[in-house]
């Protein structure tokens, strides 16, 4: 019972304490409340005084209302400052934006000039493919019908209309790589019909038959009269002369070694089968490169010019032959 009695006792005086203390912080802020709103409330005189011999005015306010105008002052001359800063930066901001504006409108001026330069060199690519595919021909029919109606070149192209809010140009840049695409497969059938012409022509006998096309044909093909025997005689091939021995002579076309030898009119001479039935002879050789049985190509180098067999000086006989028919070599060469 004694300790229930002693804690009461010290509850009633710690309650006592903070009630004590507590009225002396609220006695003490009302103190300092008060003598802050004495402040604020005492009486201020403003003078304004002329130079002059005027009237001088007398402004009567207190501390509180004075601190409030400087404070609204200052409030709206930071807005001022705050704003004008925002005013230039949004001022900088859309003259940048300007600026780029021009350089957007200037390369898409050159845009639009590079369009036109793409129509025109199109234009000339269809006139050229014009020559020689027909799928191009009738593509440019329908174009250069298309251009008497329309300049444009969304005219120039048989497609759907420029979507509108589409630049031309643009459209004008797509229908161009449209048309371009539609063009891949002519010039591949051309590539192929060259790639096939190039093949034939190494086929056929039709280079000159001394390297680099150095000499001179010094007898033609036909009848003429014999250097040596003096009588009139059909020469069935081309010499050719350089004036000299040893310069190399080479196949004018894909074939194979068919005959290597040496006969007493001929000399050292060659034969060459190659295809569609065609024969070439090559004689007076002073040295032979080959062998029988060799497959050689257009522009090898098979032999060099000789003076064997019966002959007034150096020099190449050449024959082409087809089946069983002579014919002129000179009808052959540089067919291409």
């Amino acid at each position: 019972m004694a300790r229930s009695r002693k804690y009461r006792k010290s509850d009633r005086n710690f309650i006592s304490k903070v009630i004590y203390h507590s009225g002396s912080i609220l006695k003490k802020t009302g103190h300092f409340f008060v003598r802050v709103f004495k402040i604020f409330d005492q009486k201020l005189t403003l003078m304004i005084v002329p130079h002059s011999q005027g009237k001088v005015f007398n402004l009567r306010t207190n501390v509180f209302a004075l601190v409030l105008g400087i404070l609204v002052v200052t409030g709206i001359a930071a807005s001022f400052i705050y704003f004008n800063r925002v005013n230039l930066e949004l001022y900088a901001k859309n003259k940048t934006e300007h600026e780029e504006h021009l350089e957007t409108q200037a390369n898409l001026d050159e845009l639009r000039s590079a369009s036109n330069d793409n129509v025109q060199v199109i234009k000339r690519v269809q006139k050229t493919l014009s020559q020689f595919s027909p799928l191009s021909a009738n593509q440019t029919n329908q174009i250069s019908s298309a251009t008497s109606k329309n300049s444009d070149l969304s005219s120039l192209f048989d497609t759907q209309d420029i979507t509108s809010g589409t630049l031309k140009e643009v459209s004008d840049l797509r229908q161009a790589t449209s048309y371009l695409e539609s063009t891949i497969q002519p010039l591949e059938q051309i590539g192929k019909m060259l790639e096939n012409q190039n093949t034939l022509f190494t086929d056929i006998p039709n280079i000159w038959p001394i390297k680099n096309g150095i000499g001179h044909i010094s007898m033609k093909f036909g009848q003429t009269i014999h250097p040596i025997k003096q009588q009139w005689y059909i020469h069935k091939g081309l010499d050719f002369s350089t004036w000299r021995s040893g310069d190399p002579v080479v196949a004018t076309a894909n074939g194979q070694i068919v005959t290597v030898g040496y006969d007493d009119s001929f000399g050292n001479y060659i034969i060459i089968k190659h295809k569609h039935g065609i024969y070439t002879r090559y004689a007076h050789l002073s040295t032979i490169k080959v062998f029988k049985g060799d497959s050689v190509t257009q522009g090898q180098v098979i032999g060099t010019i000789g003076n064997t067999g019966i002959v007034t000086g150096p020099h190449l006989h050449y024959e082409v032959h087809i089946g069983s028919d002579v014919v002129d070599p000179a009808k052959y060469i540089n067919l291409k």
